[in-house]
Parts: structure tokens; sequence; C-alpha cells
């Protein structure tokens, strides 16, 4: 979702459509098409429409005015590109096309107000529908600011409750800027046969064509506009009927199901023309196209299946776990037990495509994935590929529901899409795979994560004020953790509350009084209030849930086990709360292993019997975290949790003896308790082998590394955990040297066999170390990684590259470049960042600006991995610096990309001189932030709250590891 872009349409043609005589003539092709957009200033496109000079002023609002309502589209889209090259033919990148908009005149008016952006408009036509009569079009204005507007002038009056139709006719481009209608490709695989005769001298040869192109779209969420004038608002929905023509030998795909394909002479070449059936109404942001020479692999179900992938993908039977189980879990959806009502198109196509911004997208009918997000491997995908792929799906399918055919009315109430789908994706892989405890990893997945955003001053409500939320940049910043897990968090707590059966109950009402409209939270509340009343409750569900949804952040609950008081407050990490926030929530209890009644608590402090330690019993809050919040007891009563943690683990539930670490580290980043009673819980460990316990522990201990690698007090910190994982490790290490018994460990078990050996061997373990350097060397030697498990390639290839040198880099540099399939290179990408040595680690930069190198879609996170090492922090945030103008160039817009590159680039901060360099950062570009100035925010908080703690903390710390070493040894 770049900024916009123009380019005069006789240079995009001069630049873009090459002769490619060669293989060099299609990396030359590339290579100029790269330099029109770097080098091009973007100055408006010649055109005879528009004759008004660009505004350079705001109009009144970015909004619509609402005054005309789309009802239906008719689009034709002409991508002209090939998807294979030969030595005969020539690469445009140019694709045009026409649409017609019908709609309905609420309120007289004498212009047409709608969206467009990057687009050259050659003719513009407007009727009277009701009387057959065209309509004068006296001027169009395109607004050169983030409204994206496109003014229509008009000689005539729109009547109220006329019907009218525009027509546009126009010409974009494909650029690999990953929205819009937009350019991808990839290196055929082995297997193809496509190649080409070339003379070479006296000689003839073939030459193999190893790239491949496609035309994908990407409209989420305000870049329809790019691709066809429109009313770009998720309530302006209607119905749309489209058209494609593209090239022989290709297909096309759209929402609905094609309808018929016919060959066509168009100045004196044949094209295909796709028709497409007339889709259901719905928002523009999820309309989709797709020209490409891909198979596919067909399901079984209800409806028509299809998952479609690179051909040789699909011959590997890459498709074949994700079309196994996408049928389970869309027949689970539609069930009594799910949402009660059918899916309603009837077809589903999903796509793993070679790019794309985010990690999926749920364009109705048409999902479209990155490749690493649906295609699965065997002896090469891990367990947690598997996992990805399946929570993916499982997240887009409920959106086929929840956000396509239930849409929010507008962007500020996002999270009723994305959090609704994020926590129904666990029900939908639950019920398919029990096994993997799904419902207590959400844990770690989602509640953590938005603790740790929602603890800063600088967060955000789930729901915004309407008003605040009006360009794409206000967008684009809610595609955040807040939106995706604390939404998923918030409905987890209610379901709770309710019981899963009269939450679901409530939902399915919420659907059927919804379907193919646009809702805000008080709808949703409504239908399960209606739920919860036939179950013979009357709370307000409600009063209840606004303030969860309306405030930012979330309380610490401080309970006192000698008196029973209990009291709320706004929990932030660095400073006291402005705040007067009160939360209503119920706060379940055990006592000594024994589960006792919820206690709601409605006001700022109360006081209950239950809450209170008799006979020195200890008392536990908030049990499997059902609550979003933070608990914190007076000082003797976490003496007692963590004497029990040391003498029987076992009577706490394995999610609190997560939730316990986790709440003990933030409330001493906060202050609220001492340092070392956080350290304390986590000394238990060397007895515990549990999942959720270890990673909560290692993400909090993460903290104390970032803070304290760069000083002494990280030796007696490795001490520490060399110490702790031993156990841990050997626990494990049968399995790892016996890659077959892997499988026979549970889902949790085997990402925390991958925990021990990389907390082994990142703190000098040496029969780690020389375990992975072993199997690195063996497949160095033998070209062969089989021997190592895909659930431990990813550590061992990165423990390898970090204790070895340029010859292991280089080696993984190359397999990376020739791995055939996205997961195997998603690992080593990750690896490539583990090395220690600066300058491969400078070099390694240097190649994300690169596409040819690094994928676009994977820069962001490449230079995140530098940044996470120690040896590459400072050279990645001297990188981003240097090369802000064309990262936030070409990536702002992109869901959470800019605020999660400046978030991982930063996180490391803790000194005076890095604060001043952040706050240099934020005055050098504060208007070209974006949609990463909340991260910026975000991250000078985060930087000064690290300062002081750090001067707070770091001697009683280095004590504490000192001690504790100095006992163990």
């Amino acid at each position: 979702m770049a900024k916009g872009l123009y380019i005069s349409k006789a240079f995009a043609i001069a630049t873009v459509v090459l002769t490619v005589s060669s293989i060099a003539g299609i990396i030359g092709m590339m290579i100029a098409y790269e330099t029109a957009r770097s080098n091009n200033p973007p100055t408006p496109p010649p055109t005879p429409v528009i004759t008004t000079p660009y505004p350079t002023g705001p109009p009144l609002s970015m909004r619509l005015p609402g005054n005309l309502i789309p009802e239906s589209y008719d689009i034709f889209l002409h991508p002209q590109l090939y998807t294979v090259m030969t030595n005969a033919t020539n690469q445009s990148l140019i694709f045009t096309g026409n649409s017609t908009v019908y709609f309905k005149c609420l309120k007289n008016t004498k212009t047409i107000i709608l969206h467009s952006k990057e687009q050259y408009l050659s003719s513009v036509k407007v009727t009277d529908l009701d009387k057959g009569q065209s309509i004068k079009v006296e001027d169009t204005v395109l607004y050169n600011n983030e409204s994206n507007f496109l003014e229509i002038r008009l000689g005539g009056l729109l009547m109220e409750n006329g019907s009218y139709s525009l027509f546009t006719e126009f010409e974009g481009y494909l650029f690999k800027d990953l929205a819009g209608f937009y350019l991808s490709s990839y290196k055929r695989g082995p297997g193809s046969e496509d190649n080409t005769e070339r003379m070479f001298g006296n000689e003839t040869i073939v030459v193999e064509l190893d790239e491949r192109y496609i035309a994908a779209s990407q409209m989420q969420p305000t870049d329809a506009r790019k691709v066809f004038p429109c009313f770009d608002e998720p309530a302006m929905k209607a119905t749309f009927k489209v058209a494609i023509i593209h090239r022989p030998g290709t297909h096309a795909l759209s929402n609905g199901k094609v309808t018929g394909r016919r060959l066509e002479d168009i100045d004196g070449e044949m094209w295909v023309v796709t028709s497409f059936q007339e889709t259901k109404k719905m928002s523009t942001y999820i309309l989709a196209f797709i020209v490409s020479n891909f198979d596919f692999k067909e399901s079984e179900n209800r409806v028509p299946i299809k998952t479609y992938a690179r051909p040789e993908a699909i011959t590997a039977g890459h498709a074949d776990f994700a079309a196994s189980i996408t049928g389970k879990i869309l027949s689970f959806y539609e069930s009594p037990r799910g949402f009660g009502m059918n899916y309603p198109l009837n077809k589903l196509d999903q796509i793993a495509l070679p790019d794309i911004i985010a990690g999926a997208m749920e364009n109705w009918g048409l999902v479209t994935y990155r490749e690493t997000s649906l295609l699965y491997e065997d002896g090469v995908s891990s367990t947690a590929n598997a996992e990805l792929i399946a929570t993916l799906i499982a997240h887009e399918l409920a959106h086929q529901w929840f956000g396509n055919l239930v849409t929010m009315k507008w962007w500020n109430d996002l999270w009723l899409n994305e959090g609704l789908a994020t926590y129904i994706s666990y029900m939908g892989v639950d019920n398919i795979k029990p096994e993997w405890n799904m419902k207590d990893l959400i844990v770690l997945n989602e509640i953590q994560p938005a603790f740790q955003v929602d603890s800063l001053a600088s967060s955000h409500p789930l729901s915004s004020k309407e008003d605040d939320i009006q360009t794409s940049s206000d967008i684009t910043e809610l595609f955040d953790v807040i939106t995706y897990s604390k939404g998923a968090a918030v409905m987890r707590m209610l379901e709770d509350y309710m019981s899963e059966r009269v939450f679901m109950i409530g939902l399915r009402k919420y659907l059927q009084a919804s379907q193919y409209n646009n809702t805000v939270p008080k709808d949703l509340w409504e239908y399960l209030q209606k739920a919860w009343n036939e179950n013979g409750d009357s709370t307000n569900i409600s009063e209840i849930m606004n303030t969860w949804t309306n405030q930012m952040g979330y309380p610490v609950i401080t309970i006192n086990t000698t008196s029973g008081e209990v009291f709320q407050k706004h929990f932030l990490l660095n400073q006291t709360s402005d705040y007067n926030f009160v939360w209503q929530l119920r706060i379940k209890i055990m006592v000594e292993g024994k589960q006792m009644p919820s206690v709601d608590l409605k006001t700022k402090s109360s006081s209950s019997p239950d809450f209170i330690s008799k006979n020195d019993k200890w008392v536990l809050a908030n049990v499997n975290c059902t609550g979003y919040f933070r608990v914190n007891y007076d000082p003797a009563n976490w003496d007692r949790l963590v004497s029990q943690l040391e003498r029987d683990l076992h009577k706490i539930p394995v999610i609190n003896r997560g939730q316990l670490i986790d709440d003990a580290f933030n409330l001493a980043r906060a202050k609220q308790i001492n340092v070392t009673l956080a350290l304390n819980t986590t000394k238990y460990l060397r007895n515990d082998t549990e999942y959720i316990p270890w990673e909560s522990a290692l993400r909090n201990l993460d903290y104390f590394i970032l803070m304290f690698d760069r000083s002494e007090v990280y030796g007696p910190i490795q001490a520490y955990m060399r110490y702790q994982v031993s156990g841990l490790y050997e626990h494990f290490e049968n399995f790892t040297m016996n890659s077959t018994a892997i499988d026979r460990l549970s889902h949790t078990e085997q990402y925390n066999h991958i925990n021990s050996i990389s907390v082994a061997c990142s703190n000098d373990i040496q029969d780690c170390q020389q375990m992975v350097t072993n199997f690195f060397d063996d497949w160095m030697n033998n070209k062969t990684s089989n021997n190592i498990h895909p659930n431990l390639k990813s550590v061992i290839y990165c423990q390898a590259i970090a204790a070895g040198g340029e010859k292991e880099w280089e080696f993984a540099w190359g397999q990376f470049q020739n791995a055939a399939i996205a997961t195997e290179k998603d690992k080593l990408r990750y690896a490539l960042s583990c090395t220690k040595k600066i300058w491969l680690l400078s070099r390694y930069l240097e190649y994300t600006l690169d596409p040819d190198m690094i994928r676009k879609m994977n820069a962001i996170s490449t230079i995140n991995y530098i940044a996470k090492n120690v040896a590459g922090q400072a050279i990645a945030w001297n990188f981003v610096r240097a090369n802000w103008d064309y990262i936030s160039y070409e990536f702002d817009g992109g869901v959470m990309s800019l605020g999660g590159l400046i978030e991982g680039v930063t996180k490391r901060f803790s000194t005076d001189f890095e604060l001043k360099e952040l706050k240099q950062f934020q005055n050098n570009y504060n208007d070209e932030l974006g949609s990463a100035s909340r991260a910026v925010e975000q991250a000078i908080e985060r930087t000064q709250a690290n300062i002081k703690w750090v001067k707070e903390n770091k001697q009683t710390v280095l004590e504490w590891f000192r001690r504790e070493t100095s006992e163990s040894s």
C-alpha cells in the first residue's frame, strides 16, 4: 500500500514495454521498471479528462459525502503482461479497462465524488437511467492528497431518488508495490518444460525460461481505487460483475464463478475474455483479480474448493495439507456448533502467491496467501508451519462471515472484523486439531503480545472515534496487535463470561440479522444480549463491554489476601495513568488448588472473603487467564505462590504458571513489585518441561537480555540460563539425535524442544554448539539437510551460522537462493541474520533494498531479524535512518510494515544517546512518518521507560544473577 505515484503515459510505455530477446533482457526490463519508479517524480499524468489543476488543499472532509449510493459495478480489466516470456514477445506492465457503476442519488447534487488513484482516465460519461439521457461532464478534479477524491462536475442536476450510471475508461500500471492490481513473479521450479530456442553464432541451443509473471490484487484497506474509480468505503457495498481479458495459455480468477470464456481478436491479437458471475453485495476492499498460469488441487466439499499454486508446487503435493483441512474448517463453521449458516458463495478459491504484503487476505471467494502461509512439504515444513497454515486458513475462512458477509461500518471498528476472526480461528483449528491445544496457546499468541502494547500510554482503544480515522495512514495504523490480538482477548473473556454455548447463539443471531450489511459494536452487543436474556440472565453486556472497547489499556487487579480487599487501576509500564478508567470484570479464583466462586468487580475497589488467605493458603486469581488483566498480590501471597512452584509446580495450572511469570516481570517493570521477586518466579523452571511457562519466561528474560547484552550483566545472565536450561536440554537430547522420535512429542513439547536448543546454544553450552555445528557441517559436506528434522532446521541453521564464519554464511545464502519451497527459504532467511560478522550483516541489510535478492514483502522482517542480533542492532538502526526516504516510500501503507520495523530496530534502546537519536529521527521525518507515526511515539515512550528501568535496576539485577549462579555452581 505504497504512496501515490504518477507516471506519464508516454514515459511509462517507454520504460515498461521492452523487447525481451534474452534472459538478460528480462532482468533489464525489471531494472528499467524499478528505475522508473525510483527516478520519475510524482507528477500527474497528461489526460484529456482532468482539466482543472490538482487542488493543493484538502476537501472539507476526507470521507465520501454519502449522497450517492452505489448498487452495482460492471468492470472490464485487460492486463497485458505475459506470464511467460519468450524471445518473440514484448512485455507490458500496463492494464487498461473500464467500469460502469450504477448508483442512487439520495440528495440533489451537481457533483459526483468517488475515489481514484494513480490512473490515467481517458473517458468519463454520466447517464440518467430514468430518462435514458446523457448528462454533460463539465469538469473533473482529482485531489492530490490522501482523500484520493475524483470530483466530477456536471452540467445537469442529479435528482433525489434518481438512478444514474457513471462510465469511466482508464489505464494503470502493474507495479511491484503489492497494492491494488500489481505485478508478482517467481522463478520456475524443476519439472517445468518451458524453454525457447536461441541462436548463439551458428549454433541453436535451448534456453530454459525461468521467470514467471502474475497479475494479482490487494485492495485492503484503500486500494480498490488504484484499479478502477469507485466508492471505496466499506459501507458502500454493491454487487460486482467482472470480466478479465488475458492472454491465451493463462487463466483468470475473481470472486465469482467463471460463467464464460471466449477468444476475441483485439487489434489483431487473440485474447481470452473470462466473465464471472455477479458477486453478492459486498465492500470494494474484498474484490480480487488474478491472472496466472497456476494449477490447483480440488477438495471435496459442499461447495467446490480449489487451492491454487505454482504448477510444480501442485505436482509436488505442497498444497495437499491446505486442501485437506480447508473443507473441514469450512464445514465446522457452517455446522450448528459453528455459525449455523452456510458459506454464502458457490465456490471457494485460495491461492498461494509469491508476493503479498500480508500473511493472507480474505477476498470473498478468492482468498490470497503467502506461499509460506499455504504450502507445506513433508520433510521440510515444520510443526510451526503446519500450525501457521491451519490458523491462517481458519482466520480467513472466519472472515467470509465476520468481515465479508457482515462488515464494520467504518475502519474505526476494524476489530469487529479482525478481533472476531482471530478469536474464531482458534475454534476452527481446535476443531480439526484438538491435540494442538490451541485454546491454551492463545494466551501466548494473542494475550501476552496485546498486553505489551496496551500497557503503553500511546496505545489506543479497540474502537476509535470515527472522526479520528480519516486518511489511509490513519486506517493502516489500526492493523496492529490491539485490533487483532486484544480484540481476540476480549472476545475470549466475554465468551468465558457468557459460556461458549450462549456466546455462539448470540453470534449466530448477529450474523443472521446483519448479513450483507454494516455494523457497529452496539449491534454485536444487542444480539449477544438477546442470547443472554434467553438464557435467563439480564446482565447488561453493552455496559460491560464498552469499558473494554472504548477505553485503551487494561487494569491491574491488586488483591490483599489478608484483608480480602481488591482494587483495580489502569496499568502502564512507565508512568501513572492520567485516566480515571474503570473496567467491569470477573475474577476467577483458586485457593490451594481448589476452584472457588468467581467474583465480579464493577467499581474501582471492593472486598470479598473469597480473597482472604485462610491457614496460610495461597490464593490465585484469573484462573487460566480468561480475564484481560494482570494480577498483583500482597508480598506474603507472592511468596506462597513462588514456594508452591518450587515445592510442587503441578498444583498450579500450566497457563497460570506462565501467567505468574509474565505478570510478575511486567509488574516489576512498572515498579509495583521488586525485580528480584519477578526473577524468583523463574527459579522453579529447572523442574518444569512445559512450553507455556518456559516461553513466558524466555520472552520476559529476553527484555533483560535486550537491556544488558551490551554490559557486564550479560555474563551472569548467561551463566544462570545455562544452569536453568541444562535439565530441559537433557530432557530432549535423545529426541534431538533421533529425529524420528520427535513426531511422538506433543505439539507444545515440540515447541519447547526447539526452545531447549536455542537457549542452550545461545548461552554457550558446548554440547549444544558442537551438535548444531556437526549437523550443519554434515549438510555442507553431503549437500542434504534431510538428517535435520524440519522442526529443528531454523534453530540449527541459526546457531550454526552464529558459531561459524563466512563459509557457513555463504553456503546458507546459496541454499536460500536455490530453495524450492518458501518455508525452507524463510528458515534460511532468518538464519542468515544470526551471524556475528558485522560485515556480513551489513551486506545482508543492503540486500533488502534489492527485490531480486530479498523479496519486497520480506524486507521489513529481514531487517528486524538483523536488529534482534546484538551484532546487528546498531547497523540496522543506522541503515533504516540512512534509507528512510526509500523505505517509507516503498512500504508506507503496507499493513503493519513500518510500525513493525520501527519497533524491531528500537527494542534494545536504553540509553540517553539512543533516545536523542530517536527524537531527532522523529523531528527529521515528522511529516513523512505516515503509518509509522504511532510506532515512533511508542518507541520513544518505551525507550524512556527502558532508560529509567536500567538506571534503577541494573545493580540489583547484576547482584541477583551473580548470587544465583554462585549458588548453583
